[in-house]
């Protein structure tokens, strides 16, 4: 029978180890390590057919005639039961199957992200890996723009229900990317494979406000298969914070309290279609689209409290309140083949992918200013506008090559281009005198263009109870970035060697060990380079900087692992050194005025706050903006108080 599917699974934990179809003569092969293992047979209108226990030794094993008998369906009850989520274990990598948990459908990628080990998931959905914020995320083994212009944040925007599984490695070879210093967490999203036509309808509901629906079809027929995967949510956000802050001058104490809540809306939706044909079945093409579009209200009510001395001496209130809706649709475009040789391991694969995607931000912003017993201090309300659209398109071409020298022995290779362009455009504006204004500083356009070259090659093989590999990624990056109306460009380029050594050594009792080596970079992120200021909070501001250089890491790791029958334990020692840090910096000049922005290192700070900025006096106890750049690569402005009282401006760190 042609085309009749074959799945292998472990006795052990009863887990998909690999699958294939037959060919036009009905003959199949599948590679696995030894053990034991046992083996299910399906084709469409005959009954399945298992082979209850296969033992797979170093020699290659003929199961002989595999016979199905034509089935007669009949419909029975439908049986709804609970899975636990599973997971498989090696030593450089652990894949965490969640995509039939009912618990993780009805969250974000996100959320889901912080029920794993050694993941943690911050309030504002920034991830890091054990500790690092340093991750590289990708999605299908792939970047993608949900994470790209928006940082780990966007993992909000996709939805648990269409996630079959999480890939967590730790300390990569050669093989990926160099970029993620803390490492790579993969995320799987669903793609059926099986016979006929198949779906899933999930129904989401959850509080706070949490409603969403999720559908996943697939159709296999022959030579194609199809499948499309949408899904719905309306979801709602509450939340707060507070900053306390004292400072000092000479013999006087200044004291802000500051206590903000926020509401946010959205609607996200996610639909990704494609197909697979099979030229036969060592040849297949697959293209797949996938949008994904967040439409978003946000609320922000903050409230401004100063006092002198301590607080029984109130002697001002304000308050400022944000209005921000926001669009942000991301496409991505993906075409793959692959080609499997005679040869066992020996496959060719290349793919085109192209990533298109705008974000387009509109803020409104109203500032009240009372006297300490909350009456109307007599000053005019000021009244702003923020608007922000941001875009970027991505282009990457990739090939890869394995060949397999001897049995146990794969060397593989990998030309790899991306082509990555983004743009910025921001610009605030304030009402004077009944005339909208451009506030200085605060108008300009941001373009950042990179295009990174990388090949690779890995050679390992497998000796007695010793298994290595080894790799060398060589990577060639162009960087430039640009300030339209400031007419500032800063461009750079440059070389880079990542060597990576993975070692294995097998114990007696289900033990294994392993020593492992490789080098990683962490590029400055779009955000991290971007000049331009947030501005809805006018006490708080934080900003890129163009001229950070990219850091670097040294990665060891020593690990080992313990399987037993129903389980695994894993435990591991790391240590990294890295080179070229890049930190966001705080720094207070004589007057209390603080500004903070990121840096390469300790050696390299920023020449625009090399000497105190100016101060900006008004009366009436208002604050005002003042931009306070000396290089026109950066714009951060600075508030300072329109009386003699000079409480520090806090900048998170």
């Amino acid at each position: 029978m042609p085309y009749a599917t074959v799945s292998l699974f472990s006795i052990t934990d009863s887990l998909l180890v690999d699958g294939t179809i037959t060919d036009d003569a009905g003959i199949f092969e599948i590679s696995a390590n030894p053990g034991s293992y046992f083996a299910k047979f399906e084709f469409l209108a005959y009954e399945p057919f298992i082979v209850e226990k296969i033992e797979v030794k170093k020699a290659p094993l003929d199961l002989g005639n595999i016979k199905l008998k034509a089935a007669a369906t009949m419909l029975g009850e439908v049986v709804v039961q609970a899975e636990k989520s599973s997971m498989q274990m090696s030593l450089d990598k652990r894949v965490f199957n969640v995509g039939k948990d009912l618990g993780n459908a009805g969250g974000n990628a996100a959320e889901l992200l912080s029920n794993i080990p050694s993941v943690q998931v911050d309030v504002e959905g920034n991830v890091s890996l054990r500790g690092s914020a340093n991750v590289r995320i990708l999605i299908d083994g792939k970047p993608s723009g949900l994470v790209s212009v928006n940082g780990s944040g966007g993992l909000q925007q996709l939805q648990g229900s269409l996630i079959e599984r999480v890939e967590i490695i730790t300390n990569p070879s050669a093989r990926y990317e160099a970029e993620g210093v803390g490492g790579i967490i993969n995320i799987i999203l669903k793609k059926e494979q099986r016979n006929g036509f198949n779906g899933a309808f999930d129904l989401i509901a959850g509080h706070p406000e949490n409603y969403g629906v999720a559908l996943n079809l697939n159709y296999r027929h022959e030579r194609l298969n199809f499948f499309i995967n949408y899904g719905i949510s309306y979801r709602t956000s509450p939340g707060g914070g507070s900053i306390y802050q004292r400072s000092f001058a000479g013999d006087t104490t200044f004291i802000y309290r500051q206590k903000n809540t926020r509401d946010q809306e959205v609607i996200a939706q996610n639909i990704r279609g494609g197909l697979d044909f099979y030229f036969n079945p060592k040849n297949i093409l697959t293209a797949a689209y996938t949008l994904r579009r967040t439409d978003g209200d946000r609320t922000m009510d903050i409230e401004y409290r100063d006092f002198v001395g301590d607080e029984n001496n109130l002697t001002s209130i304000s308050t400022r309140t944000q209005f921000e809706k926001e669009i942000e649709p991301n496409s991505e475009y993906s075409l793959t083949y692959k080609k499997t040789f005679d040869k066992q391991g020996h496959e060719f694969i290349a793919e085109a992918r192209l990533l298109d995607n705008w974000e387009d931000s509109d803020q409104d912003f109203v500032e009240k200013f009372y006297l300490p017993d909350g009456s109307p201090s007599g000053a005019i309300d000021k009244l702003q506008s923020s608007y922000n659209y941001e875009t970027e398109r991505q282009y990457l071409f990739q090939a890869d090559y394995v060949h397999p020298f001897f049995k146990e022995s794969k060397s593989r290779r990998r030309p790899r281009s991306t082509f990555r362009n983004l743009g910025n455009e921001f610009r605030v504006t304030e009402l004077k005198d009944g005339a909208w204004e451009t506030v200085k500083g605060l108008d300009d356009r941001f373009l950042y263009d990179e295009n990174i070259h990388a090949a690779y090659g890995i050679f390992g093989d497998k000796k007695g109870k010793v298994s290595y590999q080894v790799g060398l990624r060589t990577e060639y990056t162009d960087v430039t970035t640009r300030l339209v109306t400031a007419d500032s460009v800063n461009a750079r380029d440059y070389y880079s060697l990542f060597p990576s050594v993975h070692l294995t050594y097998d114990l007696p009792n289900e033990n294994a060990m392993q020593v492992s080596y490789s080098r990683r970079v962490n590029r400055p992120r779009y955000r991290d380079l971007n000049p331009f200021v947030t501005y809805s909070d006018e006490r708080n501001y934080w900003s890129g900087n163009p001229d950070l250089d990219p850091e670097f890491t040294d990665a060891y790791e020593f690990g080992h692992i313990k399987y037993m029958d129903n389980g695994s334990l894993s435990s591991s020692l790391y240590y990294r050194h890295t080179t070229g840090k890049i930190e966001r910096i705080r720094r207070v000049d004589a007057e209390g005025i603080a500004a903070t922005a990121p840096k390469t290192s300790a050696r390299k700070m920023l020449s625009a706050w090399s000497s105190p900025p100016p101060t900006t006096w008004q009366s009436g106890g208002k604050w005002t903006a003042t931009s306070t750049s000396s290089a026109p690569s950066l714009m951060v402005p600075t508030l300072v108080p329109t009386s003699k009282l000079i409480p520090t401006v806090g900048l998170p760190d």
